[in-house]
């Protein structure tokens, strides 16, 4: 019951936040850009040591990440570059977060964290690269673990309470298992099509 209002008071609060900003007819595509350079704000903060005010920072550039597409309906702005151009920032903001804390880690010589964030940019960037390259070939490929708006969530999770390096691992682990995921289900869904064949 609780969760219930919760959820239904954040929906009547993001649905204002779309519709305020839908009254001023600001762009979709600006709202996209806001939220990449919150995020390198982020970023800069988390290669400071910063973790918590990163992690407010991080949520502000949620809310610019949450609002563009529903913004972009609203107003009747939806174009194929809009979601292009959302996408290709999602992929930067995620890599420069990760740069951040690559060098916060390198800074304070704890270079086996290094690697581990390393490896956790390997696996966001494959998370989604998987995903695009499967569905030139087969109808769809949503399955997984860990997607982007689960990694944003253990990111402000891990700079808010300052436990970034369990997150760290979480997504480390989770990511790749999604990669490793997406390989067998492209795989079994490509090859029942290739068994179907063309009907005579």
């Amino acid at each position: 019951m609780i969760t219930r209002q919760i959820g239904k008071a954040g929906g009547y609060l993001a649905n204002g936040i779309v519709q305020g900003l839908a009254r001023i007819r600001i762009n979709p595509n600006v709202l996209t850009f806001t939220g990449f350079a919150i995020n390198l704000g982020a970023a800069y903060l988390f290669a400071g040591g910063y973790f918590r005010w990163a992690g407010v920072a991080v949520i502000f550039a949620a809310v610019f990440d949450l609002t563009d597409g529903p913004v972009a309906r609203t107003t009747r702005r939806v174009t194929s570059f809009g979601a292009f151009f959302d996408s290709v920032l999602d992929r930067y903001s995620d890599l420069c977060l990760l740069i951040g804390l690559l060098i916060y880690y390198g800074r304070i010589n704890r270079f086996e964290y290094v690697t581990v964030v390393a490896v956790a940019m390997i696996g966001s960037v494959m998370t989604s690269y998987t995903r695009a390259r499967a569905e030139s070939l087969i109808p769809t490929c949503k399955v997984g673990f860990l997607e982007r708006p689960e990694r944003i969530v253990l990111i402000i999770i891990g700079a808010l309470t300052e436990r970034m390096a369990p997150v760290l691992w979480v997504i480390v682990v989770l990511s790749n298992l999604t990669v490793v995921h997406r390989v067998l289900h492209t795989y079994r869904e490509a090859r029942m099509a290739a068994n179907a064949g063309p009907q005579p």
